[in-house]
């Protein structure tokens, strides 16, 4: 089900009015049961998979706290069945298909099946999720969930469920477990953070989405350099906005039913280095791969040598997690070799000037490695690269294309300086007067209904 589809208010309206009126004891059932309609209004035989790993790690975790000896099997086995399923949806169709080109290229045809598997919507998300859970309780750092109920709750609580933010078990089933009291502030701040995400993705993400498809779509050569640029700023404001977007609607929707769910983006166009963005785009993923996979691949431990491989193969790996392309493994190579070039750079010492001259970089470095993601494959990359360096000239229309860019970015990009220059208040929009928070979301309402998208477009995020 999308959060911008007609049937969403409805539902979640449905869901919300139910869990005020029911006693505690019914609000879990109840919430674990609107998470699995909701994830299966898309597909119900996918249920499976979210089953089948909700059980495994709940039975993993279980095992982990009885067994004295031989623990180690069991996060194994748990590491195993979640990458399996990964890896059979999401990935073995690419390589089963690269190895049959491989094959033919050495003069070895080979009839290999062709397999189109369906991705399931969230599948690296609650993978990661329930994956965490399981070497967290082997790693000592918290106990393991004896009520099946809140374990399946938190694998499968709907607001995240299928984009994340990618919640940690220690922080998320806590908020699952006790009873929860919702106020007025959860109810108001929830709402305007609902509101603004829908902005950002009816608004601007989805009609930012035809001047992507115009370059990124269009025919090789049919287009100027200029708008190659312009259309490498677009899609990377579309795709901030869209996943931001989804992420403050997810946290919105929890906050009304009284939990806080981890702030994934903090302003990631501010970065003022490599290392700074990853701090900043995709929190809970970053987070995620530093903790389970460049720690345990050495981490800083094991000389630099060993760090720096480390840190490449997470970056390679952390872009293969978006899906099964070489477009994604090279997006992750080229942000690990920035990665690297920070930490082989001599330090330098920041000032005013400096910083806004870092950050015009970064932004550009991370456009670059957008317009690499966005591209259907290597060579594709080529095309748009050799348009940008020897047509730049702006042809007719692309001044058209230029005023919709800056008009559409115009308010979250203000949004975001203010809060910004305001010692980075993430929570500026939630903590406005009343009247000027009146004012914004009939703005805002305004500017949805009247401009935004009718479209219901899929949330970028979905097919990853």
């Amino acid at each position: 089900m999308l959060f911008n589809s007609l049937v969403f208010p409805l539902f979640f309206a449905v869901v919300y009015l139910l869990l005020r009126l029911l006693p505690g004891r019914g609000r879990k059932p109840l919430l674990l049961a609107a998470s699995y309609a909701f994830y299966a209004y898309w597909d119900w035989r996918f249920l499976s998979l979210i089953l089948l790993s909700t059980a495994v790690d709940y039975l993993c975790g279980r095992m982990l706290e009885r067994s004295d000896g031989g623990r180690r099997r069991w996060v194994v086995a748990s590491v195993l069945v979640n990458l399996s399923i990964l890896g059979t949806f999401k990935y073995l169709g690419f390589f089963v298909g690269e190895f049959a080109a491989l094959l033919g290229q050495l003069g070895l045809p080979a009839s290999l099946p062709v397999l189109k598997l369906v991705l399931p919507v969230g599948l690296s998300f609650y993978t990661f999720q329930s994956m965490g859970y399981t070497i967290d309780v082997h790693r000592g750092k918290l106990k393991a969930c004896r009520n099946p109920l809140d374990f399946a709750l938190f694998v499968a609580f709907f607001p995240q469920l299928v984009a994340g933010p990618i919640e940690r078990a220690g922080r998320l089933l806590p908020q699952l477990q006790r009873p929860r009291q919702i106020t007025r502030s959860d109810m108001a701040e929830g709402a305007q953070l609902v509101l603004w995400g829908y902005f950002k993705k009816l608004f601007v993400a989805d009609n930012l989405a035809g001047l992507v498809q115009r370059v990124f779509e269009g025919e090789p050569g049919a287009t100027s350099g200029w708008l190659v640029l312009l259309a490498a700023y677009a899609f990377s404001w579309q795709l901030y906005c869209d996943f931001s977007g989804y992420t403050d609607i997810a946290r919105g929707l929890a906050r009304m039913m009284g939990v806080e769910l981890t702030i994934n983006f903090r302003l990631p166009f501010f970065a003022s280095g490599p290392r700074d963005l990853w701090r900043r785009w995709h929190v809970s993923l970053s987070g995620w791969l530093r903790d389970y996979l460049y720690i345990p691949l050495g981490g800083n431990r094991r000389g630099r040598l060993r760090s720096h491989v480390a840190m490449m193969v997470t970056m390679v790996l952390g872009g293969l997690w978006h899906g099964a392309s070489w477009t994604f493994a090279i997006w992750g190579l080229y942000h690990g070799l920035a990665l690297l070039a920070q930490r082989l750079a001599p330090a330098w010492r920041s000032g005013p000037a400096t910083r806004v001259l870092a950050i015009v970089a970064m932004f550009h470095v991370t456009v670059f490695g957008f317009l690499i993601f966005r591209a259907h494959d290597l060579a594709h990359v080529v095309s748009l690269l050799t348009t940008l360096l020897t047509s730049f000239a702006p042809r007719a229309g692309d001044g058209a294309a230029l005023i919709q860019l800056c008009a559409l970015v115009a308010v979250p990009l203000f949004v975001e300086i203010v809060q910004y220059l305001r010692g980075e208040d993430l929570n500026l929009l939630i903590r406005l007067p009343a009247p000027a928070q009146a004012a914004l979301s009939t703005a805002l309402i305004l500017a949805i209904v009247v401009l935004g998208s009718t479209h219901g477009q899929k949330f970028i995020y979905f097919q990853f």
